[in-house]
């Protein structure tokens, strides 16, 4: 049985390479843990880091209750690992967050007030305390994405959502498909989600990992084949079955 299946709800941490930001990180999630009102686990993804990362997050999951983890034998990319969190995950709700500390988790809490009317509810950095030329490259990514997709997101490199399990296991897997997910979450038959606004930090441990390669060409890409996925999409309802029947 997947551990998981135990709580309410499940924070995904995805991390590639961030030494020196995973004591810090775990201490934040076990603060919120403690007092969150809906039972909740932490599901560290460790990506295939070769910095030492694997072995904190080890010893993290075994000195904390409710902290689990999953690690790549090689390095995938944020879309792999937060699917394979997604995979992982059998409660009824997931969160997302990743672990360079720009983002808060007691922000969870703002999101989780909103999952109870929609399928989703993503973070968007208000006062984004990156570099201007980072701001202005993610300003360009986010006009062309909104204009291909009709999604409607303002920020959607905002590493905090909350998702309903259900409505995330149906996302396809495909390169770049963290970025797409109010445009994934509307391709579903009811398919909706909230944006609500929340704190945004500078880094102060390791490296970014996005560069205008990958947070323009890439996503530029990407648009094409959300599109031709858009036309293709198939949802269904089953009706009645018998294959659930209590025993």
């Amino acid at each position: 049985m997947n551990r998981t299946s135990e709580y309410d709800f499940t924070i995904i941490v995805p991390v590639y390479d961030e030494a020196g930001n995973i004591f810090t990180i775990a201490q934040r999630l076990d603060e919120f843990k403690s007092h969150c009102q809906k039972k909740t686990c932490i599901l560290f993804v460790d990506d295939g880091s070769t910095d030492g990362s694997k072995d904190m997050i080890e010893k993290e999951c075994s000195l904390r209750k409710d902290f689990y983890y999953i690690s790549f034998s090689y390095n995938c990319g944020l879309s792999a690992a937060l699917k394979a969190g997604i995979d992982y995950t059998f409660s009824p709700l997931l969160g997302y967050i990743d672990a360079d500390m720009q983002t808060d988790p007691e922000d969870f809490s703002l999101l989780l007030e909103h999952i109870g009317s929609c399928s989703m509810v993503t973070g968007f950095r208000a006062r984004r305390q990156d570099n201007v030329f980072k701001k202005i490259q993610s300003r360009i990514a986010n006009s062309f994405r909104r204009f291909m997709t009709g999604d409607g997101a303002v920020d959607t490199g905002c590493p905090l959502k909350v998702i309903r399990t259900s409505v995330a296991k149906k996302f396809p897997l495909f390169k770049g498909m963290h970025r797409f997910l109010p445009a994934l979450v509307l391709l579903q038959e009811g398919g909706s989600y909230k944006q609500i606004a929340v704190r945004h930090y500078p880094r102060k441990a390791g490296v970014s990992k996005f560069s205008l390669a990958n947070r323009f060409w890439g996503p530029f890409a990407d648009c094409f084949v959300y599109r031709w996925m858009r036309s293709r999409c198939i949802n269904y309802k089953v009706s009645s079955d018998n294959i659930n029947t209590a025993l």
